[in-house]
């Protein structure tokens, strides 16, 4: 069922309802609160929103739960998954 919240959750966002988005995500988050993953995401999306100091603060909490993430956002940005400029790669790779 968190995953259905996650899901929703990414829903939202293509339609542009970040209110609806965040709603499911910590809907998700409320469920399964020790999921790095739905975290990780939650804080992508934050990030892509404009909502920058919000999502660094959730990235510095899921790496410092599990390290593998901060290898996994240069990837995310190739894939145009993360839309960040160069400075802020920088301040996420030194949160």
């Amino acid at each position: 069922r968190a995953y259905d919240h996650m899901n929703n959750g990414d829903l939202a966002v293509e339609k542009n309802d970040m209110q609806k988005a965040m709603f499911e995500y910590s809907s998700a988050e409320k469920m399964f609160p020790d999921n790095e993953e739905m975290k990780f995401w939650h804080a992508v999306t934050l990030i892509n929103k404009d909502q920058k100091e919000e999502g660094y603060k959730i990235l510095k909490e899921v790496f410092s739960m599990n390290k593998n993430y901060r290898t996994l956002i240069p990837r995310i940005i190739k894939s145009d998954l993360l839309h960040v400029s160069q400075e802020e790669l920088q301040k996420i790779m030194n949160l």
